[in-house]
């Protein structure tokens, strides 16, 4: 483990945002304060959902600095940030990309990781996600908790939040029933693909909704 202390909800939360941000959309990285408090606020892809103040958010920016786990630059008009969390925590992107996901979503099976990283690292199977997750648990960043009743797969959480940052019905819950045979997916596995496919949907209609602006501004017809 390393030397940081405990963070917080929202610190991990930040973090998270800044790692997803640099993937998905990368012409707008580094964040401003106010694109970063948007993504912690988020209301798709976040697990719990939050409503966290621009004060709140830049206390919790001027704490990950002294921690180096985000650097600010003065480009622009406006300060941005980013985050540093590989170089802090000494581990390759696709542990980032874990860890980032833990983070904004909660506990989750490798299988929901292998989904809901997808933007940010392609893994190849199932077993490339277990793989880094068993070298993160020997850093004692993750930890497996208790299969739930009726997965196939256990769960996943980070420690970055201390133990006990992790619900309590996720780190005691035991298998009352056997694991299911077969490839079909998960409840929660869908449950990640829906979320995938809403966030996808409400990006569509931001980008309908700017391209018909640009259609007005240059008074060119609609597209159809």
């Amino acid at each position: 483990m390393s030397n940081l202390p405990i963070l917080s909800l929202l610190e991990t939360r930040v973090v998270g945002v800044l790692v997803e941000k640099q993937h998905t959309v990368p012409d707008t990285y580094p964040l401003t304060l106010n694109s970063l408090v948007s993504g912690c606020n988020q209301k798709t892809s976040r697990d719990p959902v939050i409503e966290a103040s621009e004060a709140e958010v830049q206390a919790v920016i001027d704490h990950l600095k002294a921690l180096s786990l985000v650097v600010e630059s003065s480009g622009g008009r406006v300060m941005r940030y980013a985050h540093n969390a590989g170089k802090v925590l000494n581990v390759p992107g696709q542990s980032v990309a874990i860890l980032a996901v833990l983070f904004l979503r909660g506990p989750q099976t490798p299988g929901e990781l292998r989904i809901n990283t997808d933007r940010l690292h392609k893994f190849g199977d199932i077993s490339a996600v277990e793989g880094f997750l068993d070298e993160l648990a020997e850093r004692g960043f993750v930890r497996q908790l208790a299969r739930q009743p009726g997965s196939r797969e256990a769960r996943w959480a980070h420690l970055l939040s201390g133990e006990s940052a992790i619900p309590a019905a996720a780190a005691t819950a035991e298998s009352s029933q056997p694991a299911r045979d077969g490839d079909s997916l998960t409840a929660g596995e869908l449950a990640a693909i829906k979320a995938n496919v809403d966030h996808l949907q409400a990006e569509v209609a931001s980008l309908k909704e700017t391209v018909a602006r640009l259609c007005k501004e240059l008074g060119v017809p609609p597209l159809s």
